[in-house]
């Protein structure tokens, strides 16, 4: 299966997982919640996590084959000091918190990217995931 139809196949996942830290943004150095759907995420894929870099931070890391070539790949997870206004039903639920800055759409992407990788092993080294 091809990379893209692969991610088309996550598709309703990752908009659940996007809703939902959408739904719980957490400013910078107190994404506690978000940290741990990150490392149970990442652990459920397989990966080595590794956590509290920088206090909450997270790092996946997935090692294929033998190479010790590696790459980082990384995303911010944090929220902005501002009062959501939309009416969707995932909207900010943490008063005077949102992500305005997209950082909800990163760290989706960033899991479905650990996801994908972790499932089809079609490289030799070492991916960091770096949250």
């Amino acid at each position: 299966m091809g990379v893209a139809r692969a991610i088309e196949e996550m598709r309703d996942e990752l908009t659940i997982w996007r809703r939902d830290i959408h739904a719980h943004p957490e400013t910078a150095f107190a994404e506690h919640r978000t940290s741990d759907l990150i490392a149970e995420k990442l652990g459920g894929f397989g990966l080595d996590v590794h956590r509290g870099l920088a206090g909450t931070g997270v790092v996946g890391k997935l090692k294929v084959g033998t190479s010790d070539r590696a790459i980082g790949l990384r995303a911010d997870m944090d929220a902005l000091f501002f009062h959501e206004e939309n009416d969707f039903a995932h909207r900010s639920q943490n008063d005077g918190k949102m992500h305005a800055c997209g950082h909800d759409g990163h760290t989706t992407m960033l899991l479905g990217a650990a996801k994908y990788l972790a499932g089809a092993k079609n490289f030799d080294g070492t991916v960091h995931f770096i949250f």
